[in-house]
């Protein structure tokens, strides 16, 4: 039976013609995340409110992807926010489930890459620059909150795993560049991985550390 292949990239748009999700199976309790299927925990890095949820089903993959939104906002102002697909294996006949490998929206502004091991579990990260839209209509939900995307560069973290071929957890953890308390730059250019330098650097440094925080603090259970 062929295998189920996750495009995480592409379901996150389909906002609109879905259902609501299971709010049940994640909660968040301070800077603590912590998913009932599957069962696994993981400190945040900064206190988010949980504001969307929705699902989605997949009949060609065999699986129904949930969606959680989760941001942080000052103001009415959107600082941080963490998006969290968790794709659900549905036909216990299919192969296990795989996803496509992580890709940078521009290797230049791509800093780290890489994988770790976790018992039986592989992770596959990395950390970025990346522009938010608040016309994209990936981020309508957090905008019909009445919170405010600002148009500005933000340091990104993407985490993917696969957990026992059953299920696939795709987390994009992203900070507002100007959130960090000092000035940097607008320029492209100041963020390019050969070039990064000054507050540009600082801020990237503070970011790495705190999302590198957040993958070392999962905490895995077996079904």
């Amino acid at each position: 039976m062929r295998r189920i292949i996750i495009s995480f990239l592409t379901i996150i748009v389909l906002t609109w013609t879905t259902v609501p999700a299971a709010v049940k199976d994640v909660e968040v309790k301070g800077k603590q995340l912590i998913s009932q299927k599957p069962p696994f925990t993981l400190t945040l890095p900064s206190e988010f409110r949980l504001i969307h949820s929705f699902s989605h089903e997949n009949p060609k993959e065999n699986s129904l992807t949930r969606v959680y939104f989760l941001v942080m906002e000052r103001n009415k102002q959107l600082e941080e926010m963490l998006i969290l697909q968790i794709a659900d294996r549905t036909n216990p006949q299919a192969s296990p489930m795989t996803a496509s490998p992580l890709r940078p929206y521009d290797e230049k502004r791509m800093y780290v890459k890489d994988k770790k091991k976790r018992g039986e579990l592989e992770l596959d990260y990395l950390i970025q620059l990346m522009a938010w839209n608040p016309d994209a209509p990936s981020l309508q939900p957090i905008r019909k909150k009445g919170i405010v995307i600002p148009s500005h560069w933000a340091l990104q973290g993407q985490l993917l795993f696969i957990y026992h071929g059953d299920h696939a957890v795709f987390i994009r953890s992203s900070k507002d560049v100007n959130a960090f308390g000092f000035g940097v730059s607008d320029a492209g250019n100041k963020w390019e991985k050969e070039s990064i330098s000054g507050s540009e650097k600082k801020a990237f440094d503070i970011f790495q550390k705190s999302f590198m925080e957040t993958i070392g603090s999962i905490q895995i259970k077996r079904p």
